[in-house]
C-alpha cells in the first residue's frame, strides 16, 4: 500500500475490547496509550497496522528507539541468527561472541579520542539506568556528590535521573540555563543569549559565594528532546566542554535519544566536535530491543566489582540487533541522509509557518524535528514569545491520528509537535508525513479546541 493512499475505513473489531481491558487493568501512569488509542498488530518500516485494519505512518518510532523503523530485515536476521545458533539468551555480564561483536561495532562509531581510551558498562535495559550509572560513576571517581544539569532537561524516570530533569525539586542538583532562541531565558536569543548562558555557568562555578561546591559532573543533552526539541548551539557546547575540562568536572553527554544518526551525525556531540568524558546510550543502540550502556574515559573507572549491576544487562538479542543496526546506519550513511532529509523537512515546515500564525517556531536537527504551537492572540506582558497553545497541540495530534499519522507532543507545556521518523524514511514518505501534518493543522485550527484554563500559558 502506497503511503499516499488514504487509510482504510476502520471497522468495529476486537481492538475496542483490548483498549477497554487495558484501561481497566493498567496503571494510571500509562502515557502514549491515552493519546494514541490504537492496537498495533503488524508493522514494517514507517508503517503500523492496527487491529482495526487502519494503517498509520509512525513518526514516534518508539520515542526515537527505531532508527531503522519497525522490523527491519537486518534486525530480524540478526535476531534469528542468535535464536537458531543455540546461544544462551541470558548471560548476566559474561563475555560472549555476540557482546564482543556489539562492543567492537559500537566503539567503531565513537569519537576516536574517546574510543581509543574508553571503558563500557552494560547497564539495566532502560536508558534511565544508564543515567544513574553515569552519575554513580562520576561521584565515585571524583569523590564529590553534586551535579550540574540544565533547565528543560529530561534524563529518565528513576529517582536520580528525575533529580537531574527539569521538573525536579529539593535535590542536590544545580540548575543552569539551557540556551534557546525562541524562549531565551535572557530574552535575547542567538549567539548573545548562548554567551550569557555560558557566562552564568562560569560565574556560578567560580563565585566563592555562589553556593555551588565543585560538582561531580555536568550532564547535558546535545538536543533537548522532551524539553521541546531544542538543539544546543555548537559554540555553547564547546564552551561547556572548556568550562568543565578546566575545572576537572566530568562532562556527561546524554545521547539516549540523539544517538545513532538521529540528528545528522552518528552522535550529536559530533556537530560541535567535543569529546565528553561519559556518553550515555540507549534506545536505538538495541535495534528496537532493550539495551543501555555508558562509555567513559578509562581513568574514571574507579568502581569496585558489582558497584553497578543488573540482572538483564546481558541481553544477547538486543546486542545482536544493536550491532546490526549500528553497522547498517554506518555503512549506508544514514546519518548524512537524516541531515539532508531533515533540512528539507524543516524548510517545508518553516514555509508552513509563514501562513499559519499558530506556528511559533520550527526547529530541530536531522530527523529530530519540533513544531511549537502558540496562541498569537494572547498577550502576556514581558513575554519573549506568544504562549504555547497546549490545547491546539493536542488537537493537532488527534487530527494527525485521524489521518493515519502518529506524532508525539513535548516541550514545557506539551505545546511542541515532535517528529521522530525512522532514518530509513524515503522522500515520498517524508512528503506524505508533511502533507498529513499540514492537513491536520488546518483542521485543528478550524475546530473550537478548548483552551486549558489551568495551564501557565492560558
Amino acid at each position: 500500500m502506497a503511503v499516499t493512499e488514504p487509510a482504510p475505513v476502520a471497522q468495529p473489531s476486537a481492538h475496542e475490547g483490548i483498549l477497554r481491558r487495558q484501561s481497566l487493568r493498567e496503571s494510571a501512569a500509562r502515557t502514549y496509550a491515552r493519546s494514541l488509542p490504537i492496537v498495533p498488530v503488524r508493522a514494517r518500516g514507517l508503517t503500523i497496522e492496527g487491529a482495526d485494519g487502519r494503517r498509520y505512518l509512525d513518526c514516534l518510532s518508539g520515542a526515537g528507539t527505531l532508527a531503522l523503523g519497525h522490523n527491519h530485515p537486518v534486525v530480524l536476521e540478526a535476531i534469528r541468527k542468535v535464536l537458531d545458533s543455540g546461544a544462551p539468551l541470558h548471560v548476566l555480564d559474561l563475555a560472549t561472541p555476540v557482546k564482543d561483536a556489539f562492543t567492537t561495532e559500537l566503539f567503531a562509531t565513537l569519537p576516536r579520542a574517546l574510543a581509543d581510551n574508553a571503558r563500557i558498562q552494560f547497564c539495566g535495559p532502560a536508558g534511565t539506568d544508564a543515567v544513574e550509572a553515569a552519575f554513580k560513576l562520576v561521584r565515585t571517581a571524583t569523590g564529590r556528590t553534586g551535579l550540574l544539569a540544565f533547565t528543560g532537561a529530561y534524563h529518565g524516570m528513576t529517582a536520580g535521573a528525575l533529580d537531574a530533569s527539569g521538573g525536579a525539586t529539593e535535590v542536590r542538583v544545580t540548575r543552569l540555563p539551557y540556551p534557546q532562541n525562541y524562549r531565551c531565558p535572557f530574552g535575547i536569543g542567538g549567539e548573545r543569549g548562548a554567551e550569557l548562558a555560558a557566562r552564568w555557568t562560569e560565574n556560578l562555578l567560580d563565585d566563592p559565594k555562589g553556593g555551588v561546591p565543585a560538582p561531580a559532573g555536568m550532564v547535558l543533552e546535545p538536543v533537548q528532546g522532551e524539553g521541546g526539541v531544542i538543539p544546543a548551539p555548537d559554540a555553547w557546547m564547546r564552551r561547556m566542554r572548556n568550562i568543565t575540562a578546566s575545572r576537572d568536572i566530568p562532562l556527561i553527554a546524554d545521547e539516549v535519544q540523539t544517538g545513532v544518526g538521529r540528528t545528522g551525525t552518528f552522535w550529536a556531540v559530533e556537530h560541535s566536535g567535543i569529546v565528553p568524558d561519559v556518553m550515555v546510550m540507549s534506545k536505538a543502540i538495541g535495534g528496537s530491543l532493550p539495551l543501555a550502556v555508558i562509555v567513559y574515559r578509562s581513568d574514571l573507572d574507579a568502581w569496585q566489582p558489582g558497584a553497578h549491576a543488573g540482572t538483564f544487562r546481558g541481553n544477547q538479542l538486543a546486542m545482536a540487533a544493536g550491532a546490526a543496526t549500528l553497522a547498517y546506519v554506518r555503512e549506508n550513511r544514514l546519518a548524512e541522509r537524516a541531515a539532508t532529509l531533515g533540512a528539507r523537512m524543516l524548510g517545508r515546515l518553516q514555509g508552513l509557518a509563514a501562513t499559519h500564525r499558530c506556528i511559533g517556531d520550527v526547529r530541530g536537527r536531522g530527523l529530530m524535528i519540533g513544531v511549537e504551537l502558540v496562541d498569537p492572540d494572547l498577550d502576556i506582558p514581558h513575554a519573549v514569545a506568544p504562549p504555547p497553545d497546549t490545547a491546539l497541540a493536542a488537537a493537532v495530534q488527534q487530527e494527525c491520528l485521524r489521518r493515519g499519522l502518529i506524532v508525539e507532543l513535548g516541550g514545557r507545556h506539551s505545546g511542541v509537535v515532535r517528529l521522530l521518523p525512522p532514518l530509513t524514511l524515503t522522500d515520498e514518505q517524508a512528503m506524505a508525513v508533511l502533507d498529513r501534518f499540514a492537513d491536520a493543522l488546518a483542521a485543528a485550527e478550524r475546530s473550537p479546541h478548548r483552551r486549558n484554563p489551568t495551564g501557565p500559558a492560558h
